[in-house]
């Protein structure tokens, strides 16, 4: 038996995209190679490198990866927090990268 996929995404304008899928919608602004996305599910930032298939996406902690059941335990919410950069730190820090590479490939 198959499955129906739908998704869409709408340039709303320059560096602005709307995105529609089957169950959700969501709002994407950014450049090339680095945007963050703001939908249901919460914020995700994505930053790669283009024409590499390198990405790294930073996804909130809270984020439902799955739909929660009725067996699922309770858990604490007193977990460690998660050490190193936030999301957009390393959107800045990849797209410096990117121009000094840019610059040293361009000469």
């Amino acid at each position: 038996m198959g499955f129906f996929r739908f998704r869409s995404s709408i340039r709303i304008a320059p560096g602005l995209r709307l995105n529609l899928g089957k169950r959700s919608a969501s709002v994407s602004a950014g450049v090339r190679g680095a945007h963050v996305t703001v939908g249901e599910k919460g914020t995700r930032t994505t930053v790669g490198i283009s024409g590499t298939g390198l990405s790294y996406i930073e996804v909130p902690p809270n984020h439902p990866r799955e739909p929660e059941s009725a067996s699922t335990p309770e858990v604490d919410d007193e977990s460690p927090s998660r050490p190193g950069l936030p999301g957009w730190a390393w959107a800045l820090l990849l797209i410096g990268l990117v121009a000094c590479l840019a610059a040293v490939i361009g000469r």
